[in-house]
C-alpha cells in the first residue's frame, strides 16, 4: 500500500506536467493558464451548488430517522472533488468533476464500493491468515443486531423482572423511575 501511494505522489504530478506541456504546445501558453483559471472558476461554482445540494439531502435523511449512507457518501465526493479542483492540472480536474456532477457520480460511488469492499475483503484474509476465514466468522452484523435480526451468539442469561411499586410495604422508593430520573 506505501508503494502504491508512493507511485501515486511521483507519477500524477509527473503526469499533470507532462498533460501542461502538451495543452500548452497546442493551444498556446497564455490560453492554458486562461483554461486552467476558468476550469477553477467552474469547480468552485459546482463544489458550492453540489455542497448545498448534498447538505440538505443529508439533512432531510437525517430528519426522516433513516440512515443517511448515500448523502454521507455524496458529502465525501463533493469534498474529494472540490480537493482535486484545487490542485492545479487538467488530470484531477478531470477526477474532481467526476466526483462532483450528479450525472457521473453514481459510478464513482459504485466503483469506490466496490475498491472499499475488496481492500476490506484483503485485509480480513491478511489478518486471519490462509484457510481461516474471516477474525468476524460467526459474529453478529452491527446492521443485523439493530434490526432485530442477531443470531444471539453470546450466553443466555435466565432471569426475573422485578417491578416494586411505590408505596407498597417494603419497596424503595427514591422518587425515580427506572430510566434513573
Amino acid at each position: 500500500m506505501r508503494f502504491l501511494l508512493f507511485l501515486l505522489f511521483l507519477v500524477v504530478p509527473l503526469l499533470e506536467i507532462w498533460v501542461l506541456i502538451q495543452v500548452g504546445q497546442v493551444i498556446g501558453g497564455w490560453p492554458t493558464v486562461a483554461l486552467l483559471l476558468a476550469d477553477s472558476l467552474l469547480g468552485a461554482w459546482v463544489v458550492r451548488r453540489e455542497g448545498r445540494k448534498a447538505w440538505r439531502n443529508l439533512q432531510g435523511a437525517l430528519q426522516s430517522g433513516r440512515m443517511p449512507e448515500r448523502e454521507l457518501t455524496d458529502g465525501v465526493m463533493v469534498v474529494a472533488g472540490g480537493t482535486l479542483l484545487l490542485t492545479p492540472g487538467f488530470v484531477t480536474d478531470l477526477v474532481g468533476f467526476l466526483c462532483l456532477l450528479p450525472l457521473t457520480r453514481p459510478l464513482v460511488r459504485r466503483l469506490g464500493a466496490w475498491f472499499f469492499a475488496r481492500r476490506v475483503r484483503t485485509l480480513t484474509q491478511t489478518v486471519a491468515g490462509p484457510g481461516f476465514g474471516s477474525p468476524f466468522d460467526g459474529m453478529d452484523s452491527p446492521f443485523d443486531v439493530m434490526r432485530g435480526q442477531g443470531g444471539g451468539s453470546g450466553p443466555v442469561i435466565h432471569g426475573e423482572v422485578i417491578r416494586e411499586e411505590p408505596g407498597t410495604p417494603g419497596a424503595r422508593d427514591s422518587g425515580r423511575d427506572l430510566t434513573g430520573r
